[in-house]
């Protein structure tokens, strides 16, 4: 299987994850930035569910790639991911936060250049006080180890 993710990192890299860690697999965003900051070639942040709050900031990075990852209904099976781009992202379904990824992306897009894209990962529940499901774990786990390999590992992971 060819990584996917090889092919949309140009550049100076950002990778965003949104979402509530405190909502099961709406921590899935947050998760996988924890799982790969500091040990990949690229900016990481955690959003949490007010990503409007760090369009300055990403900004600032003068990003060539944006990858914004977020669980979003994508009407598939639990742990199911999608890689969205443009005009697709309209049709994705939706999430969990306020804001929708589309009003998010516009406005990032007009304050920087990059490629902004949105990894979306299919949640099978977003019940307050749950723990992540094991299909979105393992999802995870094979999105960060993707991820790693397509930017270079900054260090060794134990």
């Amino acid at each position: 299987m060819q990584n996917q993710f090889k092919d949309i990192f140009k550049g100076k890299v950002i990778i965003a994850g949104v979402g509530n860690i405190l909502r099961a697999d709406d921590a899935f965003g947050p998760r996988l930035i924890e799982a790969i900051e500091k040990r990949v070639n690229a900016v990481c942040f955690d959003l949490g569910t007010a990503p409007e709050n760090y369009i300055g900031k990403i900004a600032k990075q003068g990003p060539d790639t944006v990858l914004i990852v977020d669980a979003v209904d994508l009407g598939k099976n639990p742990g199911s991911f999608q890689l969205l781009r443009g005009k697709d992202i309209i049709n994705s379904g939706f999430t969990t936060h306020d804001l929708s990824p589309r009003m998010f992306i516009d406005f990032l897009k007009s304050q920087t250049k990059a490629e902004i894209y949105l990894l979306g990962v299919q949640p099978q529940t977003t019940a307050f006080g749950e723990e992540m499901s094991e299909k979105m774990t393992e999802a995870l786990e094979k999105i960060a180890v993707s991820i790693k390999e397509a930017l270079g590992c900054t260090k060794l992971i134990s």
